[in-house]
């Protein structure tokens, strides 16, 4: 939305979480002696949730002040923090749990998450919409806890967790297992949010297993959107909206050809290996892949590449909703404005405006009337998002967010 020349700017991909201790007053009772112990002993892994940096995560008004200064009026907020009883950070598959107890305490951690994210996003109302975690092991316990996120104002949806090879748990293709968590989702209008890197296979200690991550961890991200149709949860659950984050956006139009081109041919091609395999699938579903992503999928293209916008009409001008990914490295803050510049220069202002701000508050509520003043107050001038970002326009640092590559000065 454009309103007195400036936009309304709305980060459809932001993270944060509690610091470790924060999650205490939130947990069971008789979970505190063990929580104490464990948080004793964890080492924290991860050097920007320790000190300064760690801060961005959990401090409210340090975290609105980055946000004002960077020209963003509002954010959805992924998790970024280590949950209580969690090896590592919930946003990647996790180590298999010990036990049946293990599995018990690392639920109660992410409704821990979940509580402290509610009362965090409270502190701005209108300008936060916290996203739930869940577990896919008890699907009643994770559809109980979509309906108190829904009723506890946590307006971003859920997060679907991951389901990576030999998990142990069913592939998301299984209708029957996880219709109950569709059903629900669509029922109270929460979207259903998948981000980069969960549904990977967990990396090893050898070196070359972060770089084997590194490059395949959009391709197995990618793989819940074929799952969720081959499932026939989008035909089922014509209002429940997807949301893939932190994927990119150039595999899409190619991909939705790919499927588009193989569901045809398992319908049509009879006699053929498709058909075989493919009609008894087919018969359940009415739409094209590229049909049931217009209708039903959204895409938080988190700094989304100059390369990647004049593919925004192939991906759906109205699916694409722009995120600055902070606190993390290779967000676009603090050079948000020169990130702008250089993906959006020279495009059409209304489709700016709704990329930068209207996808996002028709998917995750966001009143644009009521954002409308802070707007004013602090978001980009349409004028200076057209200024043509140049090379050497920024230091070299800037070049940590993929936006930005090749506009360091050298």
């Amino acid at each position: 939305m454009v309103g007195d020349d400036r936009y309304t700017v709305i980060s459809a991909d932001c993270h944060g979480g509690g610091a470790l201790l924060d999650y205490r007053p939130y947990l069971p009772s008789h979970l505190h002696e063990q929580f104490d112990a464990w948080a004793d002993s964890y080492d924290m892994i991860y050097p920007d949730l320790l000190g300064d940096l760690g801060t961005r995560n959990w401090d409210s008004d340090r975290r609105l002040a980055d946000m004002e200064a960077d020209g963003v009026v509002a954010e959805v907020i992924y998790p970024n923090t280590v949950p209580p009883f969690y090896p590592r950070s919930s946003l990647t598959f996790q180590p298999p749990a010990v036990d049946a107890a293990d599995v018990a305490r690392r639920w109660a951690g992410l409704q821990a998450h979940n509580r402290w994210l509610a009362d965090f996003c409270s502190l701005t109302p209108g300008r936060r919409a916290g996203i739930a975690q869940i577990l896919l092991h008890d699907i009643d316990a994770a559809v109980a806890e979509v309906r108190w996120a829904k009723a506890n104002g946590l307006t971003g949806g859920v997060l679907l967790p991951g389901v990576p090879p030999n998990c142990g748990l069913p592939e998301l293709y299984d209708g029957a297992y996880y219709e109950p968590l569709w059903q629900v989702c669509e029922e109270l209008s929460m979207p259903v949010n998948h981000h980069g890197g969960s549904a990977s296979p967990t990396m090893t200690d050898a070196v070359e297993s972060p770089i084997i991550f590194l490059l395949e961890i959009t391709w197995f991200s990618h793989r819940a959107l074929t799952h969720l149709m081959v499932s026939g949860a989008l035909e089922r659950h014509p209002n429940m909206q997807l949301v893939f984050t932190e994927q990119g956006t150039a595999w899409i139009p190619e991909e939705l050809a790919r499927l588009d081109y193989f569901f045809d041919r398992m319908r049509t091609a009879v006699g053929s290996q498709e058909h075989v395999w493919g009609e008894p699938v087919m018969s359940k579903l009415s739409l094209s892949p590229s049909e049931y992503f217009a209708r039903q999928c959204n895409v938080g293209s988190s700094f989304i590449r100059p390369a990647e916008v004049p593919l925004r009409h192939k991906v759906g001008l109205d699916k694409i909703m722009w995120g600055s990914d902070y606190p993390h490295k290779e967000a676009s803050t603090p050079y948000t404005l020169e990130t702008l510049r250089a993906e959006f220069a020279g495009v059409p202002h209304d489709e700016v405006a709704m990329m930068l701000g209207g996808n996002a508050a028709r998917v995750y509520g966001f009143d644009l009337e009521a954002l409308r003043p802070i707007a004013q107050r602090i978001g980009p001038l349409v004028s200076d998002v057209d200024v043509p970002l140049l090379p050497g326009d920024v230091p070299m640092e800037a070049e940590k967010c993929p936006a930005l590559v090749g506009f360091g000065a050298k």
